[in-house]
């Protein structure tokens, strides 16, 4: 207890009983434990004299007076957790943080690289911005597929005070690409070692991270670690929680060169402007070189390495508290870093087994994981108030935006949605394709929700070219998805399909943004806009080829049009040819698309000419016509203002028409749509009398637009549209 007057000394954990340090019996040791209880007990003299003068402020004095430190009343380290931390002897550096000013910038450098990494550093985000009250600077090590990830995610999250910065880890490949490396992390988890290169010369300090961590408090209480450090100690590392290092795993083991236990790196305090003092690069690259004439290659990467050095150089560390990182592979001591939840500050999935890790508490471990992978990111984009954040340019033109519509405009919520900046990750799986040679290649493109999942592993029975797909999707849905994906055959055997996760936000579905994402994103000359309860035909990619080739589609502007056809029928005997559908349709099993709804929407495609045509023909436009078409990739976009159901893809073939694209029909081309329940947003439309008015005014805002955009030539929509 504090409040009786005598210091309680919240010893480090090196001089608890289990750890080495408190077995040996050196003089020296005792002697410098000595000193350090009588720091200690200086910091609580110190302390204790604070919390004296807190008592005798009134409460709104106190309040007031919260904005330079980081206090009990502000971050995560309040009464309870602090009073468990002692019972625990963990909570060593939390009962007298120094003062982290609450604007403060706290720097975080990560490497990543792929596709699978880019997701776990989304959660590794969303753990750190849940605890956080700082502005943070991410210095993100990438390579070009993780850099375009994450370059467009953090541009679309929109997260107040919220820096990122990408440095280009390919660049950086020569500088350890001698050194042979066994882990599963490959020449990527090497990197860190330079870091005091890569980095702003100006940059003094930075927390560094592997992407297989989670936060459980604020990242401050680390960034705070650094006021401790003494002399020439320059990393803050947690000492390794498994016996790796102590070469006893099985018979001939033969670890790396390691201080005692050794320490793990997957989170790393960096003093990097006193490591560049000491010449850091020289001093890794030396050791590193004298090591691999014996050892020939790292097992645990920098790991590896970065201990060799400490062994030589045991001042340059330190020994950060093991609750900064509870270490999850098997085997491990990490029991020892906690006694209870509130002991826990970061935990680490360092095994390459993450989640299926062998630990007495790894359910609770695993539902905090969870926790953040399915929490929804849109929630943190709060802002921290007091604090003066960057001017961002997007989020200046949103706002600007938003401010000149009108709140007490029925339709507001529709014209709201246009400008919506929906947060994005691209590629959540792995994608690898490269385009046919003979510049011929088309993706086929779609968007869906998770109820027309079901669809995306017929869709690749059907179509073997490359898919561009934009899911519209929670954080909980997403990783549904991924779960659904990673256990299809089907779809784990596809790597040419880039699955572009759009997060949900809003009322509204918004159709056409998620076609332009899906558009956007493609390596192919041509594309097939379609939508996802279609089935393309058998052999329908080679066709689009060959068709792309015969009619010149890369001198002329032409839209192909496949002609769509429907089933009512659950289970479909799928049409191999046009002969076979030709008897469907006759036979009443097949009908030609919306004929009995919505007739106008493909009646100028003209079905009774294409029964019996062998060659393409040329179709005229029409009022409200939507066909699927092949188009080349610099089309024009979909028109974001039609959200939900309606009109949002005859505005884009009114578009193609205005900048005179030709319409040809395909004679032996088909695509089949299948049943499924009707749509929320049709519901809403059918139901929804303010709805429809919405509609109508978005759709006459659209012609007008088309007039002043298109001049004259456009002029035909609105007349078209009076008579029809």
């Amino acid at each position: 207890s504090l409040a009786d007057g005598k210091p309680v000394s919240l010893s480090p954990l090196e001089s608890q009983p289990h750890s080495p340090r408190y077995m040996a019996s050196s003089q020296r040791e005792r002697e410098s434990l000595e000193v350090r209880m009588r720091e200690v007990e200086e910091e609580n003299r110190v302390l204790r004299k604070q919390l004296s003068l807190a008592q005798s402020r009134s409460p709104s004095h106190h309040r007031g007076n919260r904005s330079k430190t980081y206090s009990m009343e502000e971050g995560t380290g309040d009464t309870e957790s602090l009073r468990a931390g002692i019972v625990a002897g963990n909570s060593s550096e939390c009962g007298q943080q120094p003062a982290v000013e609450k604007c403060e910038t706290i720097h975080v450098a990560i490497v990543c690289a792929g596709y699978n990494a880019s997701r776990d550093v989304v959660t590794l985000v969303k753990s750190v911005l849940f605890h956080r009250r700082n502005p943070l600077h991410f210095h993100l090590i990438a390579d070009a597929i993780a850099k375009q990830i994450l370059a467009t995610l953090f541009q679309t999250w929109m997260v107040p005070a919220v820096r990122i910065d990408f440095y280009d880890a390919d660049e950086l490949k020569s500088e350890v690409s001698w050194i042979p490396n066994k882990h599963y992390s490959g020449i990527y988890g090497l990197m860190k070692l330079v870091l005091t290169k890569t980095l702003p010369s100006n940059l003094e300090r930075v927390i560094v991270l592997d992407t297989d961590i989670t936060f459980a408090t604020d990242i401050a209480e680390l960034w705070a670690v650094f006021h401790k450090f003494k002399g020439q100690q320059v990393l803050g590392l947690v000492e390794n929680q498994s016996d790796w290092y102590l070469g006893n795993l099985w018979k001939n083991h033969r670890p790396w060169p390691a201080l005692g236990r050794g320490y793990n790196t997957g989170v790393i305090l960096l003093l990097l402007d006193k490591l560049r003092k000491m010449k850091w690069e020289q001093m890794w690259r030396l050791t590193a070189e004298r090591e691999l004439m014996s050892m020939l290659s790292t097992s645990l990467a920098d790991q590896d390495i970065f201990n060799a050095v400490i062994k030589q150089n045991p001042f340059l560390v330190y020994q950060l508290p093991c609750f900064w990182n509870v270490q999850l592979s098997d085997h491990t001591r990490s029991e020892q870093c906690y006694r209870d939840v509130s002991d826990l500050k970061v935990i680490h999935w360092n095994s390459p087994k993450k989640l299926r890790v062998k630990n007495k508490h790894v359910e609770f471990f695993r539902n905090l994981y969870l926790t953040f992978l399915e929490y929804d990111g849109n929630l943190l984009r709060r802002e921290l108030f007091g604090c003066p954040s960057e001017a961002d340019v997007n989020s200046e033109n949103l706002q600007k935006q938003l401010s000149e519509l009108d709140e007490d405009d029925l339709c507001y919520e529709f014209r709201r949605e246009r400008f919506t900046v929906h947060r994005t990750h691209l590629y959540f799986l792995h994608y690898e394709y490269e385009p046919a040679s003979d510049n011929t290649d088309v993706t086929l493109v779609a968007q869906l929700s998770m109820d027309r999942l079901q669809m995306l592993e017929a869709i690749c029975k059907h179509w073997e070219g490359p898919i561009s797909l934009a899911l519209y999707l929670s954080d909980a849905e997403a990783q549904q998805f991924l779960r659904y994906a990673q256990g299809s055959e089907v779809l784990m055997s596809r790597h040419n399909v880039g699955y572009h996760i759009v997060y949900k936000e809003g009322q509204f579905y918004p159709v056409n943004l998620l076609r332009n994402v899906a558009m956007k994103h493609i390596s192919t000359p041509y594309i097939f806009l379609s939508d996802i309860d279609f089935l393309p035909m058998y052999g329908l990619y080679e066709y689009l080829r060959k068709s792309i080739i015969q009619l010149d589609m890369a001198n002329t502007k032409k839209a192909l049009i496949v002609p769509a056809f429907e089933t009512l029928r659950y289970r479909l005997s799928f049409p191999k040819s046009k002969a076979e559908l030709l008897s469907m349709l006759d036979m009443g099993t097949l009908f030609t698309f919306r004929y009995h709804v919505w007739t106008k929407g493909h009646a100028p495609t003209n079905f009774a000419k294409w029964r019996t045509a062998t060659t393409p023909y040329h179709v005229e436009w029409e009022a409200d016509f939507e066909p699927y078409v092949v188009v080349r990739k610099d089309c024009p976009e979909y028109d974001r203002r039609f959200v939900g159901f309606g009109w949002n893809k005859v505005a884009h073939i009114m578009e193609l028409d205005a900048q005179e694209y030709e319409f040809t029909v395909l004679p032996n081309a088909y695509m089949i749509h299948m049943p499924h329940a009707p749509s929320f947003d049709i519901t809403k439309f059918r139901s929804n009398k303010q709805y429809r008015i919405c509609l109508k005014t978005l759709k006459e805002e659209f012609q007008q637009d088309m007039s002043r955009h298109y001049g004259f030539a456009a002029l035909k929509y609105l007349t078209a549209e009076n008579n029809s």
